[in-house]
């Protein structure tokens, strides 16, 4: 039901031609994007081939802008993906504090990833940019709280919408993705 689990925007947003673009927007601190994150990574892999999915660490304040970072310097580093699971392990799993540039470099080095590189990937240019991109798309979506998703730069929904107070994350989650599923069909058949 629209404006109730899901939402359309009042403009629509470019998107990549000849696809239809998810996004997920997150934040690796958020217990909530911890939870749905294995329910999303399931259904990613079920999604046809005219759908482009893309994650999107948001950066609502000067704490998640570090984490922002965290992500798009793994992002520049070709590291994201091989270390996204173990990234979410150690903000929720391990509780490590990881509130500086010093705590977030010694994490990735554990990982086994060079401290080095993603240092500079980290101050680089490139990475500032793409926290500013992702900041921007959050923005334009109007997201306010994560776990969320865009869909073909018309509608948002999520796991909060989706279901009914006092689900499980897991049926959060689930039911989020059959909106998602939903929403795909919609922006597909032009609706």
């Amino acid at each position: 039901v629209e404006g109730r689990q899901f939402q359309r925007l009042p403009q629509p947003l470019p998107t990549p031609p000849g696809k239809i673009e998810v996004v997920e927007f997150f934040w690796y601190g958020c217990p909530h994007c911890y939870a749905f994150d294995p329910v999303l990574e399931a259904w990613i892999k079920t999604l046809p081939n005219d759908v482009a999915f893309l994650r999107v660490h948001v950066g609502f304040n000067a704490m998640i802008k570090l984490h922002q970072k965290l992500f798009y310097a793994l992002e520049a580093m070709g590291k994201q993906a091989e270390v996204h699971e173990r990234v979410f392990n150690a903000f929720h799993k391990e509780r490590l504090d990881l509130s500086d540039e010093k705590s977030i470099t010694a994490m990735v080095g554990r990982m086994g990833l060079d401290t080095a590189k993603f240092s500079e990937a980290f101050k680089s240019f490139g990475v500032q940019t793409k926290a500013q991109q992702a900041t921007k798309l959050s923005e334009n979506f109007r997201i306010d709280g994560v776990p969320a998703l865009g869909i073909g730069g018309r509608f948002w929904t999520s796991p909060s919408m989706a279901g009914a107070r006092g689900q499980s994350e897991l049926a959060l989650g689930q039911q989020a993705v059959a909106i998602a599923d939903h929403l795909i069909k919609m922006v597909r058949n032009k609706a």
